[in-house]
């Protein structure tokens, strides 16, 4: 694992295990990991000391074990605006991944706890959080995808294809190369892909990954 840009980062999960271990893993890609958590409620109450650059949350912790993380998310880019979050989950729960997404504001990712074993793709989705990107896992994107069928009859396959990655928070030249083909093409598909859903192309990443969802949810 490459170092990641120099960032101050707070952790919180009520497992000890993965917790230390997201903690030992940031430590060891250089990052400054200022506070390490078993519930919401810490992290919150410790936000004014720690000033971190960005949160990283179990979305279900005590002490219901529903959304506290959600709900703290929410809460500590109230209190601490752009700041970064990462929200982690042991299963698909697209409603929560929408309802951080809706304050329209960048900086935020949504993987499965599973995508935290491969260190390269943590290492991404840390890095373009932090520059004010969206990450969202490619599950939840599919789920979101596969409940509306039927409006995206009139896509191809490939921009089906290019549809899922542009989901998932990808540049065009991220597309491009997991799909093996030219940025100018995956800039036709682009285009194409918001004629055809009646979307405006704002032209960034984030508000790509917004228009997608907003779609998804008409």
């Amino acid at each position: 694992m490459t170092h990641l840009p120099a960032l101050r980062v707070v952790v919180a999960d009520d497992s000890v295990l993965l917790r230390e271990g997201l903690v030992r893993v940031l430590v060891e890609a250089g990052v400054d990991v200022v506070g390490s958590y078993g519930d919401a409620d810490q992290l919150l109450a410790a936000l004014p000391e720690t000033s971190p650059d960005l949160a990283v949350l179990d979305v279900r912790m005590p002490p219901t074990f529903r959304d506290e993380g959600v709900r703290a998310a929410i809460e500590a880019r109230k209190q601490q605006p752009g700041l970064g979050i990462l929200l982690l989950s042991q299963y698909v729960e697209v409603a929560y991944a929408q309802e951080l997404l809706a304050s329209g504001a960048g900086g935020i990712g949504y993987l499965l706890k599973d995508r935290v074993a491969s260190l390269a793709e943590l290492e991404d989705a840390i890095t373009r959080i932090a520059g004010g990107g969206t990450v969202l896992d490619p599950e939840v994107v599919a789920q979101l995808i596969g409940r509306r069928t039927d409006p995206l009859a009139s896509l191809t396959p490939r921009e089906r294809e290019v549809l899922a990655l542009m989901g998932e928070g990808r540049t065009n030249a991220a597309i491009a190369g997991a799909l093996f083909i030219g940025t100018g093409a995956v800039e036709k598909n682009v285009t194409s892909i918001f004629q055809k859903l009646g979307l405006d192309d704002s032209g960034t990443d984030h508000r790509r990954v917004l228009a997608v969802l907003a779609w998804l949810q008409r």
